[in-house]
């Protein structure tokens, strides 16, 4: 498959194509919040990115960071090449349920154990997710995770035409 051209890269901005695979992990500076049903259900400093080329970054918190009762246990999983099994979880916040809007991998492959008390949670199902006081716009597509930033240029993988990059 022939992979897109890279959009031009300003000040202070990466692309998304010059990110690893397999995927790097790394602190985030700033603090990263989520809101649902109006609800601030988790600030953190304590934030991970992981990078991966053509996506934008995903998010992992800490669950000790969530407020009580803001992560259930969800129906499903799923398997990353990289990360290994990951399971999901229900997001509550403000009398509002998001199922499966939340994912974390309990017992991560070798070089990403750091992850094993993170949870990762799709933008598209919360009231807002921020990062150093920035909205995020969730990556295109159903099925992606990754948060966009004014700090990260694509195009992203989950357009349309992009399911063979």
């Amino acid at each position: 498959m022939r992979h897109p051209t890279p959009d031009p890269v300003g000040p202070g901005q990466e692309s998304v194509w010059d990110y690893p695979r397999p995927p790097r992990v790394e602190p985030v500076t700033g603090t990263v919040t989520i809101t649902l049903g109006g609800e601030r259900v988790v600030s953190t400093s304590r934030a991970l990115r992981v990078l991966e080329t053509s996506h934008p970054p995903v998010y992992y918190l800490p669950i000790d960071d969530f407020v009580p009762g803001a992560l259930t246990p969800g129906q499903g999983s799923s398997f990353c090449e990289f990360k290994g099994a990951a399971r999901y979880l229900d997001v509550h916040g403000g009398g509002v349920s998001r199922p499966a809007a939340a994912w974390n991998y309990p017992h991560p492959e070798p070089g990403y154990e750091e992850l094993a008390d993170r949870v990762a949670v799709y933008a598209q199902q919360m009231d807002e997710c921020t990062v150093t006081g920035e909205v995020v716009t969730p990556q295109p597509g159903r099925f992606y995770g990754g948060w966009v930033t004014s700090q990260v240029v694509g195009p992203f993988k989950g357009v349309p035409g992009s399911m063979g990059w």
